[in-house]
């Protein structure tokens, strides 16, 4: 791994320094988990895919029927570091300025005068959590975008910076469909994963029950401050990719597009529109951050595969026959990683 920047910010001119931050990083990531494991019951697969997507610096959707602890996730997540949180409940009559924040005019009591002052809304945090993000209207899903891809926002001229680390982390209920708004392809493309829980196991769910219809209080202990977290996601960025897996993973994500020469001909009639360059960046860094995760110096081919279907699932629109078929974009990852990534 190359030389780089220590968590305290200082010059290091030895890889062994980021050979120590990978190790800090690994404990921390085993101890997030551990910290989690104390309000929410099984769910492995999920946490650690969020933790990739704070790992990589980018923004999660969290998909699954009410109840599956979706949001506690998030929340014990938020609490077991040291990050500023914040929650929305999106709701079909919320607007842009509930997000972004609005200008209010003051008066001066003393001097009468009168003077515009903006009043900072919940984007303005770490994490935020965007509660049913597909509940508001496209206008109000919109005002995340510039916040989500630039970490800033625009308000009456002027350019305001989010404070790293930013990390929106959205939910939505996959099958109820009224009074929501699906999200536009643009929104969809700034998640770097897309995160289905699915149901828990019988003695998960009796462990569920056990634990949510008692009293015993849950304490957690934080795990990572601002400064670490950021020096994590720097790390991450360094960590080493073989040519060969780079390639590896443009070819998948060209394979998912129907009009490539990469895409199989018997996927082709089944995909009615593939991942941009973007999910190919998303794929690698994703897979980057799993590595840091396990604690291991390069990226591999079983990192690229894991972390395929979060990455590339929701930036695949089925065709039409496809749904006939009852064939989701899941499915057709792991149809195209059958093919292009065997194991």
């Amino acid at each position: 791994m190359s030389s780089a920047k220590s968590p305290t910010g200082q010059s290091a001119n030895e890889p062994i320094d980021d050979l120590r931050l990978l190790r800090s990083a690994h404990e921390a990531a085993v101890r997030l988990q551990v910290e989690l494991a104390k309000r929410v019951v099984g769910q492995k697969q999920a946490i650690e895919l969020l933790l990739t997507a704070l790992f990589a610096n980018g923004h999660a959707l969290s998909i699954g029927v009410p109840g599956l602890a979706k949001t506690l996730m998030i929340s014990t997540l938020s609490e077991a570091m040291r990050l500023q949180f914040k929650r929305v409940q999106f709701t079909p009559d919320m607007m842009p300025s509930d997000i972004t924040g609005s200008e209010v005019l003051d008066q001066d009591d003393e001097t009468g005068k009168r003077r515009y002052r903006f009043v900072q809304g919940p984007v303005f945090t770490q994490m935020l959590l965007a509660d049913e993000l597909n509940r508001t209207p496209p206008k109000t899903q919109a005002a995340l975008l510039q916040a989500m891809q630039e970490r800033q926002i625009s308000v009456a001229g002027r350019s305001l910076s989010l404070e790293p680390p930013f990390l929106v982390l959205a939910t939505q209920n996959p099958i109820e469909q009224h009074g929501t708004y699906p999200l536009p392809e643009a929104q969809l493309d700034r998640f770097l994963l897309a995160i289905y829980v699915d149901y828990p196991s019988l003695d998960e769910e009796i462990e569920v029950v056990r634990r949510t219809t008692s009293d015993d209080p849950v304490v957690l202990e934080p795990v990572l401050s601002p400064d670490e977290i950021v020096a994590i996601q720097a790390l991450v960025r360094r960590v080493p990719v073989a040519d060969h897996l780079v390639a590896a993973a443009v070819r998948l994500v060209r394979a998912t597009r129907p009009s490539s020469g990469e895409c199989p001909d018997a996927l082709k009639v089944l995909i009615k529109r593939g991942g941009s360059p973007r999910a190919s960046q998303s794929l690698i860094i994703a897979a980057k951050a799993r590595a840091v995760i396990r604690g291991r110096e390069t990226v591999t081919l079983d990192d690229l595969r894991a972390v395929a279907e979060p990455v590339l699932a929701h930036r695949i629109a089925p065709s039409y026959r496809a749904e006939s078929e009852s064939i989701d974009a899941r499915q057709i990852v792991r149809r195209l990683l059958d093919v292009l990534m065997p194991t």
